[in-house]
């Protein structure tokens, strides 16, 4: 049986990086006496994978990970076995289980994610920035240099902007990732702090990720659905 697990990661936790992630849920799993599945061969390891690393220093409240079970309890269960081996700042939400097949692995399925940027104090663009939003999206291209395997190379990260938009004290994104068109809210804000005309100060932002979503057919934000609402209760 294959389950998808939704997590938080708040306040201290979010200085961990996602190496020392994977193995603390490794050990939480053990602790909460969880029927995981071993890969077969000389060096067995749990059958887990991640949907998409977080950044160190990034808060979130919609993280996934899939695991193989030999055996599970009900949801419910298996979701206050778990937190009872948590630490402060990160709890489970959910774990559903979801379809066998390979396409299903979380980590595929990775096509865009939510996220929250706010301004540490004193940080701020200056004033009037948000009056200039509207303009910096409404350019048809916002060209950024991104670094890939292969080098630097001159991307038009506008396709990957969904949504873009004023909250509150923040800013709300909605942005293309996963493998190939991986877009950061980092290089949103550094595109937007060039168009103003203004250099962003190291360390200015605090970024929140909301909820990470699935491929669509189209790849149009209308049909995008969240890693939870693909899998189901155990009973």
């Amino acid at each position: 049986m294959k389950v998808r697990v939704k997590f938080t990661k708040t306040g201290s936790m979010k200085f961990i990086g996602h190496l020392d992630i994977m193995r603390y849920f490794q050990k939480a799993v053990r602790r909460a006496k969880i029927d995981i599945a071993y890969s077969e061969g000389y060096s067995p390891h749990m059958i887990m994978s991640f949907a998409a690393p977080l950044g160190v220093g990034v808060t979130s409240e919609g993280e996934y990970f899939d695991m193989e079970l030999r055996s599970a309890e009900s949801s419910a269960e298996m979701e206050r076995c778990m937190n009872e081996a948590m630490v402060e700042g990160m709890h489970i939400v959910s774990i559903h289980r979801i379809p066998e097949e390979k396409s299903s692995n979380a980590m595929a399925l990775v096509a865009a994610a939510d996220y929250f940027v706010t301004f540490r104090e004193g940080k701020e663009f200056p004033e009037g920035w948000k009056d200039q939003l509207d303009d910096f999206l409404a350019q048809e291209e916002i060209l950024c240099i991104k670094q890939t395997k292969k080098g630097e190379k001159e991307v038009d990260i506008r396709p990957w902007i969904y949504r873009m938009e004023i909250r509150g004290n923040g800013i709300f994104m909605k942005l293309s990732s996963g493998s190939v068109k991986n877009l950061k809210p980092e290089m949103v804000m550094q595109a937007l702090s060039s168009y103003l005309g203004y250099q962003l100060e190291e360390y200015a932002l605090m970024i929140h990720r909301i909820e990470i979503y699935a491929n669509s057919v189209d790849e149009t934000e209308d049909n995008l659905v969240s890693l939870e609402r693909l899998g189901e209760e155990i009973e």
